[in-house]
């Protein structure tokens, strides 16, 4: 059980390494897609390195008057 463990955070860090690399932390406009898209970045770890570049589109509904 350790060892999935550790599998999983390493998956994880190197999915954190990667939304680094693509600047995805810098900026101060967070919104739907840029949070969803560091999301699926960090959960695809490794596969980013293989070719994978994910990304979210997203809109929020606007609230109605």
């Amino acid at each position: 059980m350790r060892i999935g463990g550790v599998l999983v955070l390493i998956w994880l860090l190197i999915g954190v390494v990667a939304a680094t690399q693509r600047n995805y932390f810098s900026g101060s406009d967070a919104n739907c897609a840029k949070l969803g898209t560091i999301a699926v970045t960090v959960a695809a770890g490794p596969l980013n390195y293989a070719g994978v570049n994910p990304k979210v589109k997203c809109e929020l509904p606007q609230p109605s008057r």
